[in-house]
């Protein structure tokens, strides 16, 4: 008999499904303490929950009997995926749950803009009836420009088409010239789009490099009278640019429904011209709710019951005979990606894993696999990991080559890696110690020895005098200590590796950013190394 505890409110369908399902029996325990929670868990094969219960390593302890945590929702901040992975716990999520309600929203908005109906029906409400002053202009006809071209873009892009838009659309991770059955055109480059639709719609990830993706920059490139809609993430826009683009007349509209800050009271666009406003009510449908409670049910005693494996948002798929050495491999492969991840919003071309060992040949495919999730998954709507990664390849059309070599006399085993993207090429090499740690030996040819862990900045300088204390000062002054430094020089230009305390603020970053010796900078989170007791 397969137990499950329903620890959060999930929708009564999916308690149905349970119900039903011969072989399953169920507990419904809502607001356990942290405490209560860790001493049940473990006499649970999986559990349901939504966005109220935090599953933290302290409540994964004595994992016991846990096979798989179902988050009824596309989100699992709430879920500590490292303390889960390394109890062998399978965490899934429910993505598609909310791609209708979220793509007959944008809609919404669209239409609500387009027909002025917000206006119009204060108007009415008011007792007047001046139907000459609230024209509005059709969809048909338009061109309506995507950002983001996942699930819910393709939903979008769908409904376009059916009410008669022409639909272009960018995403740097779709390699072909167009897209839904040859319909949409896929347009290389963010600009270029911008300055060809008389709408455009936000359905892009949000990470550090597209924070702000839409600007003052971009907005300027759009033709005047053209019209912004987001229902994606806040951050995706500046909304002091959009402000002032709505405000002088430049864009003729925008609806937004998701902000910078939430609840947005200090927000520029309260007080903007010609913008439709809502509180975040994409997903907010009850069908939504249904669906996601359905989904995570389902995919849930997938597991249990068949070992099939659906929206896994963790690492699964790791061979069990893999000795603890390839295992610390797999783990810095994971470290290397995630560095080398903020260079690739643009898209990935190629990427070449090379591992130096007789030792771990066998393994190399697994090293490349995990390494290219780490690389692809903050820039993509569906979380990548060992099980999917191919596909995801093989759809996006990324070459990746994964080569083992034989150790030459006195050489270390390492993995090498490059990842070439449209415009650059980056590459990083390290190792695994006798203690089981990871090394970073070498990033861009910058040679240096960094465990990597924790919060880090990556800094591109010249290489003059008093850059290393213009970033001090600079970090000093916002209350954030360096733990440790690394520095690489050649020709002129150096890099610097941070690690921090604490996180580096995006306010923090943008300072940084303006100093005139630094060229780039990325800030990156890695997540803590365990010692041999387990412990961060």
């Amino acid at each position: 008999m397969l137990t499950v505890l329903v620890a959060d409110k999930i929708a009564e369908a999916g308690l149905a499904i349970l119900e039903e399902t011969p072989g399953v029996s169920y507990d419904v325990k809502h607001g356990l303490s942290p405490e209560e929670l860790a001493e049940c868990i473990g006499r649970y094969d999986g559990i349901l929950i939504r966005s109220a219960v935090k599953i933290t390593c302290d409540t994964l302890v004595t994992p016991g009997n846990l096979m798989a945590i179902a988050r009824a929702g596309v989100g699992v901040d709430n879920v500590d995926l490292d303390a889960a992975t390394a109890a062998g716990v399978l965490v899934l999520n429910t993505p598609d749950a909310n791609t209708t309600s979220t793509a007959e929203h944008t809609f919404a908005m669209m239409l609500a803009m387009y027909r002025r109906l917000p206006e119009a029906h204060a108007h009415v409400r008011s007792g007047k009836w001046d139907r000459a002053g609230y024209k509005g202009q059709q969809l048909a006809g338009q061109t309506l420009g995507i950002v983001g071209l996942g699930r819910i873009g393709q939903a979008v892009a769908s409904r376009a088409l059916a009410f008669g838009m022409t639909v272009i659309a960018y995403d740097p991770f779709v390699k072909q010239s167009t897209s839904l059955g040859g319909e949409v055109a896929m347009i290389d480059d963010l600009d270029e789009l911008l300055s060809r639709v008389d709408c455009v719609t936000i359905h892009a990830m949000l990470t550090e490099e597209t924070r702000h993706m839409i600007g003052a920059h971009q907005l300027a490139k759009m033709k005047k009278g053209a019209r912004l809609v987001n229902c994606a993430r806040g951050p995706l826009i500046d909304e002091k640019a959009l402000a002032e683009a709505l405000n002088s007349g430049h864009l003729g509209g925008a609806a937004i429904d998701v902000y910078e800050n939430e609840p947005p009271s200090e927000s520029p666009l309260l007080k903007a011209e010609r913008i439709v406003l809502a509180p975040h009510l994409a997903a907010s449908t009850e069908q939504a709710q249904r669906q996601a409670g359905v989904d995570a049910v389902e995919s849930l005693l997938a597991y249990l019951q068949r070992g099939e494996i659906r929206s896994a948002v963790n690492v699964t798929g790791m061979p069990r005979s893999m000795p603890p050495r390839a295992r610390a491999f797999v783990d810095l492969s994971s470290r290397m990606g995630t560095i080398l991840s903020p260079w690739c919003a643009q898209g990935v071309d190629k990427v070449c894993v090379t591992v130096y060992s007789e030792t771990l040949q066998a393994f190399a495919e697994t090293f490349s696999s995990q390494l290219v999730a780490s690389v692809l998954s903050p820039h993509l709507q569906q979380r990548i990991n060992l099980v999917n990664t191919k596909e995801h390849v093989r759809r996006r059309g990324i070459r990746v080559d994964h080569v083992s070599h034989s150790l030459t006399q006195n050489q270390m085993e390492t993995v090498h890696v490059s990842v070439e993207t449209r415009s650059q090429k980056h590459e990083i090499e390290g190792t695994v110690w006798g203690d089981g740690r990871p090394r970073i030996l070498s990033i861009d040819g910058y040679r240096m020895e960094l465990v990597p862990s924790g919060p880090m900045a990556l800094i591109y300088n010249d290489d003059t005098p008093g850059v290393i204390g213009l970033v001090g000062k600079t970090l000093g002054d916002a209350g954030i200590n360096i733990a440790d430094m690394v520095l690489g020089r050649r020709s002129g230009r150096a890099l610097m590796v941070l690690k921090l305390d604490e996180p580096m603020p995006q306010e923090v970053r943008d300072t940084m950013d303006a100093l005139e010796p630094v060229q780039t900078i990325r800030r990156i989170e890695l997540p803590p190394l365990k010692d041999k007791n387990g412990d961060a």
